[in-house]
């Protein structure tokens, strides 16, 4: 029985990587953009799946010299892009970030930046299929979050900046699967 299993997924192994390419193919994600006068670049990219639906793509850029280990805290400016496949309401989206937060940081820390996340929150909507959500940090690791290409909220906490878009690339996040999928070093 175990062999039999075991052949099966691996016989489903190749269709897995060519629906994610599709995933990928149809998140469009950009190959390379400017912030602040350097180019960025895309890194890596991945689909992210909850009990075996896809929710979204998210897709990594970063100035191509980037050590994608020390990411979220770096000096140089970064993309983070998610392409939404399925309906999610908003509440659902703000509780899922609350508890990565509180996974990865202490009391004190989430007590701090409380007020500005509840104010980054406040910009959310209810998301629809291929909807499209991007948080940007420049060089000097302010906020720039964009809801299907139009600014939404911007923060020049760098504090804020980092901590939030470790709720993807740190530790305890929202998924470690695709959190290394986005720093592999390739």
């Amino acid at each position: 029985m175990t062999a039999r299993l075991f052949l099966t997924l691996l016989l489903l192994l190749p269709s897995v990587t060519i629906a994610s390419e599709k995933r990928l193919n149809q998140a469009d994600f950009p190959q390379q953009m400017e912030v602040d006068g350097q180019t960025l670049v895309l890194r890596n990219a991945s689909v992210l799946n909850y009990l075996f639906v896809d929710v979204y793509s998210a897709a990594l850029l970063t100035p191509e010299e980037q050590a994608l280990d020390q990411l979220p805290y770096s000096d140089n400016p970064m993309h983070l892009e998610l392409f939404y496949y399925r309906n999610i309401a908003r509440d659902d989206v703000i509780k899922a970030a609350w508890v990565a937060l509180e996974r990865q940081y202490d009391q004190a820390t989430l007590t701090r930046l409380r007020p500005a996340i509840n104010e980054l929150h406040q910009t959310f909507s209810d998301i629809q299929p291929e909807d499209r959500y991007s948080l940007t940090l420049d060089s000097r690791q302010q906020l720039s979050l964009r809801y299907n290409g139009d600014e939404i909220f911007t923060s020049t906490d760098p504090e804020l900046g980092q901590t939030y878009i470790g709720i993807w690339l740190k530790e305890n996040g929202l998924s470690d699967r695709l959190r290394n999928q986005l720093i592999a070093e390739r």
